[in-house]
C-alpha cells in the first residue's frame, strides 16, 4: 500500500527538505532525492500515519532499515533509536565541525546504526562546508 501523496508532503515540508536523522538538505543529496520513510517500520506494526513518517536521505533509510534499537557505543545497553516524531534533534545530537556527536544513549545508538558519522558522510560534509 501506498503513502497517500498529501501525507507524503506534508512529511516533507515538515522537515524543511532535510534528513530528519542527519540533516542532510535534499539540494546537497547526492544520489536520491530524500525519502519518506516509516520510523517505526510496517514488519513491526508501523502504520502510515504522519506520525511514524519521517524524511531521510538514502543512507539513513538504508541502514536503519527496519531497525528500533541498536547497542549504545558508551554503555553496550540495547538503546532505542533516535524517533524524530517524538525526540527534539538538538536534545540528542550536536555538531562539532563536520561531526555529528551523541548527547544521549538515542542520539549515540542511532549514530553507529545510521553509521552518521561515515567516511563518505564526514566528506561530503566538508565539501559541503567549503
Amino acid at each position: 500500500m501506498a503513502i497517500d501523496a498529501r501525507i507524503r508532503r506534508l512529511v516533507r515540508e515538515r522537515a524543511g527538505l532535510r534528513c530528519e536523522y542527519c540533516q542532510l538538505s535534499e539540494k546537497h543529496s547526492p544520489v536520491a532525492r530524500l525519502q519518506v520513510e516509516h520510523i517505526v517500520p510496517r514488519k513491526h506494526g508501523g502504520v502510515d500515519a504522519e506520525g511514524n513518517l519521517a524524511l531521510a536521505c538514502i543512507d539513513c533509510n538504508l541502514r536503519k532499515g527496519s531497525n528500533l534499537t541498536g547497542l549504545d557505543p558508551d554503555s553496550g545497553n540495547i538503546t532505542p533509536l533516535f524517533h524524530p516524531r517524538r525526540q527534539s534533534w538538538t536534545e540528542h545530537f550536536r555538531w562539532d565541525g563536520v561531526r555529528v556527536l551523541g548527547l544521549t544513549p538515542e542520539g549515540r545508538t542511532t549514530i553507529r546504526v545510521l553509521e552518521l558519522n561515515s567516511p563518505d558522510r564526514v566528506q561530503l560534509r566538508l565539501a559541503l562546508a567549503s
